[in-house]
């Protein structure tokens, strides 16, 4: 039940951050984790608060910043394999 609950909110926080930005988000799936990232714009300035509701999503989550862009981030752990 674990892993298809989190199935289900990692597609869900995908579906939510494409909406929010108007583009698919970065995944990266290194087996035990799902790392989602999505570039920030100002245009998500309004939108803040849903954009914090889905980081919280996740286990972890925090913003990135570097010379020519910010990310916001989340992870998912996932549990040992499907039920």
């Amino acid at each position: 039940m674990g892993y298809d609950r989190r199935t289900t909110e990692i597609h869900a926080a995908i579906a939510q951050l494409t909406a929010l930005t108007g583009h698919e988000p970065r995944i990266t799936d290194d087996g035990g984790t799902v790392r989602i990232e999505a570039d920030l714009t100002t245009a998500l300035v309004p939108r803040w608060l849903h954009l914090l509701a889905v980081l919280d999503l996740g286990a972890a989550y925090g913003l990135r910043s570097s010379e020519d862009r910010q990310t916001a981030w989340l992870r998912f752990d996932l549990p040992e394999g499907p039920p």
